[in-house]
């Protein structure tokens, strides 16, 4: 499930979630960091339970379950989460003015899951969106929802052939980035100075589309060769590469340039600031 979908944002506040039996699971935590505006919102959780215990008797506890959520050193972690009725409960405990709104902001997020569930294209018309209003352009956003719709074709096809989806994906990803590129996937993104970032975001048109071309050669490779378990799928993975390796290389020598660029997102941004800085600048003289 892309980045996209683990986080959503309630007043410029991120909050992780994650898809657990059927329905959305919140991080308590972020919740109640939104709610409270506290400087230590997991102290102001611990207090929180105890004070209510001490109060009602009821154990806060139990609304919630320990699942794993991407923590800020990008490790998953087990963390308090509750679904939409425990998350209305703990709020009930919250002294905030901003309670009712976020109830009701809560609400539309499962509303708007449940519509995805019956139409996937209301899910990539809100990826579309989102990534719109970050400032990328249609032409750009296309590519990339195409390539997110072919990497979900080859992940599924590992997970029919007996690949482990913590470790072993992030393996076979990396044969892949290797043979394309000649760089592992933490190898290009200190190219282009990344840290957390979803390096796909920060990919031109030819590194978008050269992805691609790896990930579905590898979809396609690993079907003919009915490849099993992640030995035969590694070879797969490789081979897959290596076509896109070989087309990235026809095209350098035809193009005169490379195709294994330094350029991410951020800095095209960083430029339109400094840009906005000097027209300012130029007016204001």
């Amino acid at each position: 499930m892309g980045d996209d979908k683990k986080i959503i944002v309630f007043n410029d506040k991120k909050i992780r979630k994650v898809w657990n039996d059927d329905d959305w699971w919140f991080s308590v935590v972020d919740i109640v960091g939104v709610l409270t505006e506290s400087v230590n919102s997991r102290d102001y959780w611990y207090r929180l339970k105890v004070r209510e215990e001490e109060s009602s008797g009821v154990e806060l506890s139990t609304f919630c379950r320990q699942l794993k959520l991407e923590a800020e050193d990008g490790k998953l972690r087990e963390t308090d989460c509750a679904d939409k009725k425990g998350i209305f409960r703990i709020i009930q405990s919250i002294p905030s003015k901003k309670a009712e709104p976020f109830k009701l902001w809560l609400a539309k997020v499962g509303s708007d899951r449940i519509d995805e569930i019956e139409n996937p294209e209301l899910a990539q018309e809100r990826m579309k969106k989102l990534y719109e209003l970050k400032g990328y352009s249609k032409d750009w956003v296309d590519k990339r929802i195409r390539g997110i719709a072919v990497r979900q074709n080859l992940t599924e096809e590992w997970k029919d052939r007996d690949v482990d989806e913590n470790i072993e994906y992030a393996i076979l990803t990396n044969e892949i980035s290797k043979a394309t590129f000649g760089k592992t996937i933490q190898e290009y993104k200190e190219l282009k100075n990344l840290d957390k970032e979803n390096l796909r975001d920060h990919m031109d048109d030819w590194e978008l589309i050269l992805t691609m071309i790896g990930e579905k050669a590898t979809t396609e490779i690993t079907q003919k060769e009915d490849s099993l378990g992640f030995g035969e799928c590694k070879d797969s993975a490789v081979k897959g590469g290596e076509i896109a390796g070989k087309t990235r290389m026809e095209l350098e020598k035809s193009l005169g340039k490379r195709l294994v660029s330094d350029e991410n997102y951020l800095k095209k941004e960083e430029r339109k600031t400094k840009k906005k800085k000097r027209i300012l600048h130029a007016i204001n003289k």
